[in-house]
C-alpha cells in the first residue's frame, strides 16, 4: 500500500465459480433461473467471460459510497449468452462487533484490548485477505459450507480519542492486528455470511507491524507482510541520513504494545508472518526471517511452492526473489536481489529491461532469529557515514534509508543479507531505484508475473542509475517472463524453474496523468488505471484485477483486464479518498470462486470536486466519522457470481 499520509485498502469480492472438468458459468443473478453456482441451466461449458464496465461515479451519493453498476457477460460453448449485474456485499465493518468481538480491535502484548475514550481502539484500515477452505472444518448449518477469512489490518490512521497527534504522524504508533472470521457459504447461492470472529494473537511474536497486502500460498496458508520496516540504525541512536524516507515510530509502537518505548527490537519487524487456520477455527503463526527485511507489500509464491517474488514499497527500493530449500516451507532458502539492465531507450514510458539476480545469501528463520535474540545491532553489521568519509573502503548507496556510505564488518554477510536486506543489496550492486513497488501476482498457465509501480518517479525517472524512464505519476503495470536454468550474477545456477529473466510495461495499463485537472479535480484520465496498487490474477477468468491507490483522482477503482482480449473494465468504485486493495482470487471453493478485499481511509485529504460540500457530510455519516471501513465481496445481487471451471 502507499504510505500517503497513511496508506490504505479496498475490500471487494468477486465470485466466479469453478466446478471440476469443463468450464461452466452459472449461478444467481439476472436471467439465471436460480441455478446452483458452477452449473448452467443446460450444462453448457463457458466459452468466454467479458466484464462490461461501469461509468465513473456521478452523484454525491455515488462518490461517497462503495458500489458497482458493472455487469459480466458470459458466453457458453453452445452460443447462449448471459448478462449478470454486479453488486457489492459487505461482510463486516471495522469498529462493529461480531459475537462480542470488535472488528479490527487492537491488543497489547498480554492480548488485552487497547482503549481510548470511546472503548477498544479499532483499526480503520483493513487490508490483505485470505478466504480459505480448511479441510475437515465443520459448518454452522446444513445449508452452508464452512470457510474461514483471515484479514489483516494495516494500521490505525486516525489518532485515538483524546490523543493530541495528527493523522500524518500517527500511522505506525500502534500495533496492527489480524483476525479470523468463520464464514458460511450458502450451498445454493454461494453467498457469504460471517458467523464468528476472533483476534489472531501476535503476543508471542513481538506484535504485528504494519501488515499490508497478502497472498494465499499453494499449501493453503495466509502469507502476510510487514511494510516500511523500522530503521535499526536510528533505533540504535545513530543519526538518520538527510534524505531518509523512514517516518515510522517504533518507540510509540513499543510503548503501546509492550508498555515500554525501549523494548521493541527493530530487527523483529519487516518480516513475513505466515498464518495457518486449523479445522477447529484456531490459528497458528510463524514469523519468517529468511525472506529478509524490506518494506514488503507482499510475497507471491509461484506454482512450484518454492519461489517467491516480493514488492518493496517506498522510494529507492529493490526487487527481491526467494527460493526455498523445500516445497511448501519458507523457513529456509536463498535470497536474491535484481539488477535492472534497461533495454528500452532512456525516457521510455514504462520501459523494459533484462533482469539478472545477485545472490545475497542462504539462511534460515532459526539462524536469523538467533542473531536477533543474541542482541545484534546495526553497528555490528556496518560502519556507516552520512557524508563521504573519503575512505575507499566505504561504498556510497542510495536506498529508502537515504544516501549513506557503508562498510560491511568482517563476517557479517549473512546478518546483512537478512536483516539489512535493501542496504546490502545496494552494496552488492543490485538496483535500488524502484518507486512505490506494490502488488505482485502470477499467471501460472502463461508463466508470467505481474507487478506494479504506483508512480514512476524518483529514482526511476531522475535520469541517473540503472532505471532511466519518463516520469509517470499514474504508474505502470509490468509483466515479467520466467524461466528455468537461469544463473545468478556469479554464474551459479538458481535452483528454480521460475526465475524472472525480463520485464516490460504493459501499454494498456500505463497511467494517463496530466498536471491540468479536469472540472472535477481529477489529474488522471478516468478511463485508465491510475496508481495501481493491489494485483490479483484469475486463472479461470484469464483476468488481471487491479485495485487503485492514488490521490490524483477523487475516487479509486477496481479494474478487470482480460489478458487475451486486452479489454479494460471498471467494475467497482470506492468512497472518495479511499484506496482499493486487499485483493484475493479464489477459483474453486465448493463450486464457487471469490475475489476478496477491503477499502480504507475514506475522505482522505479532502477534494476539489465541486460536489465536495455535499460529499463530505455523506462520508462522515455513512462511515462513522471516517472510522468505519468494510470487508466484503463483489457478486450478483443475490450473492455469488456464476462459476467457471
Amino acid at each position: 500500500m502507499s504510505k500517503r499520509a497513511l496508506a490504505a485498502g479496498v475490500a471487494f469480492g468477486l465470485v466466479a465459480t469453478l466446478a471440476g472438468g469443463q468450464a461452466a458459468l452459472a449461478g444467481p443473478g439476472r436471467n439465471t433461473g436460480g441455478e446452483h453456482p458452477g452449473k448452467g441451466r443446460d450444462g453448457a461449458a463457458v466459452k468466454s467471460v467479458e466484464f462490461i464496465g461501469m461509468d465513473p461515479p456521478a452523484t454525491p451519493e455515488q462518490k461517497a459510497d462503495i458500489y458497482s453498476s458493472a455487469k459480466i457477460k458470459v458466453t457458453y460453448a453452445n452460443r447462449r449468452t448471459q448478462i449478470l449485474d454486479l453488486a457489492y456485499h459487505q461482510l463486516m465493518a471495522t469498529g462493529e462487533t461480531v459475537n462480542g468481538k470488535v472488528v479490527g480491535g487492537l491488543y497489547d502484548v498480554n492480548d488485552q484490548p487497547l482503549t481510548d475514550d470511546n472503548g477498544q481502539i479499532a483499526s480503520d484500515a483493513p487490508d490483505g485477505n485470505s478466504l480459505i477452505k480448511v479441510p475437515g472444518a465443520r459448518g454452522s448449518s446444513r445449508s452452508s459450507n464452512p470457510l474461514s477469512l483471515v484479514t489483516q489490518y494495516e494500521y490505525r490512521s486516525k489518532p485515538p480519542a483524546g490523543s493530541q497527534f495528527t493523522e500524518s504522524d500517527y500511522w505506525s504508533r500502534l500495533p496492527a492486528t489480524m483476525s479470523v472470521a468463520g464464514i458460511d457459504q450458502d450451498k445454493r447461492t454461494g453467498a457469504l455470511k460471517v458467523n464468528d470472529y476472533d483476534n489472531i494473537s501476535f503476543a508471542a511474536e513481538n506484535g504485528l507491524w504494519v501488515p499490508c497486502a497478502a497472498s494465499l500460498t499453494p499449501w493453503n496458508t495466509h502469507l502476510s507482510s510487514e511494510e516500511y520496516e523500522p530503521d535499526a540504525k536510528t533505533r540504535e541512536g545513530l543519526p538518520a541520513a538527510a534524505d531518509t524516507q523512514d517516518g515510522t515510530d517504533i518507540s510509540g509502537f513499543s510503548k503501546a504494545f509492550f508498555g515500554d518505548p525501549a523494548t521493541a527490537n527493530a530487527y523483529n519487524y519487516g518480516l513475513v508472518p505466515e498464518v495457518r487456520v486449523h479445522r477447529d477455527g484456531s490459528t497458528s503463526v510463524q514469523m519468517h526471517y529468511a525472506l529478509g527485511r524490506i518494506a514488503r507489500e507482499l510475497a507471491d509464491v509461484q506454482p512450484d511452492g518454492r519461489t517467491a517474488f516480493m514488492g518493496d514499497d517506498g522510494g529507492f527500493t529493490g526487487m527481491f526473489m526467494f527460493v526455498a530449500d523445500r516445497v511448501a516451507d519458507l523457513s529456509s532458502g536463498t535470497l536474491y536481489a535484481a539488477k535492472w539492465r534497461q533495454t528500452s531507450p532512456a525516457g521510455t514510458d514504462g520501459g523494459s529491461a533484462k533482469l539478472s539476480w545477485i545472490r545475497l545469501g542462504h539462511g534460515s528463520d532459526r539462524e536469523i532469529r538467533s542473531l536477533v535474540e543474541g542482541g545484534i545491532t546495526f553497528s555490528d553489521i556496518f560502519e556507516v557515514s552520512n557524508t563521504d568519509p573519503g575512505d575507499p573502503g566505504f561504498t556510497k548507496v542510495h536506498t529508502y534509508a537515504g544516501t549513506e556510505w557503508l562498510k560491511l564488518n568482517p563476517g557479517m554477510e549473512k546478518a546483512a543479507a537478512f536483516l539489512e536486506t535493501r542496504r546490502y543489496a545496494a552494496l552488492r550492486g543490485a538496483t535500488t531505484e524502484f518507486n512505490k513497488f506494490e502488488g505482485v501476482t502470477h499467471n501460472a498457465r502463461d508463466k508470467k508475473v505481474y507487478l506494479v509501480m504506483s508512480r514512476v518517479e524518483g529514482g526511476m525517472a531522475d535520469g541517473t542509475g540503472d532505471v532511466q524512464l519518463a516520469q509517470n505519476k499514474g504508474g505502470a503495470v509490468y509483466q515479467m517472463d520466467l524461466a528455468r536454468g537461469v544463473r545468478d550474477s556469479s554464474g551459479a545456477l538458481i535452483r528454480s524453474r521460475y526465475a524472472a529473466t525480463g520485464i516490460r510495461a504493459l501499454p494498456a495499463l500505463l497511467g494517463q496523468y496530466s498536471s491540468t485537472p479536469d472540472l472535477s479535480g481529477n489529474k488522471c484520465d478516468q478511463d485508465h488505471v491510475c496508481g495501481g496498487d493491489n494485483l490479483k490474477y484469475s486463472e479461470g477468468m484469464r483476468t488481471l484485477f487491479i485495485g487503485e491507490d492514488t490521490s490524483y483522482r477523487n475516487n479509486n477503482y477496481v479494474w478487470a483486464y482480460n489478458v487475451d482480449s486486452g479489454k479494460l473494465s471498471r467494475i467497482l468504485s470506492v468512497p472518495m479518498g479511499a484506496e482499493a486493495t486487499g485483493l484475493q482470487v479464489v477459483d474453486n471453493y465448493n463450486g464457487s470462486a471469490y475475489v476478496m478485499g477491503n477499502f480504507q481511509h475514506p475522505g482522505e485529504f479532502g477534494s476539489s470536486d465541486p460536489d465536495w460540500a455535499q460529499i463530505e457530510p455523506l462520508l462522515e455519516s455513512r462511515w462513522n466519522g471516517l472510522l468505519k471501513t468494510t470487508i466484503g465481496y463483489l457478486g450478483t445481487k443475490d450473492g455469488a457470481l456464476p462459476g467457471l471451471r
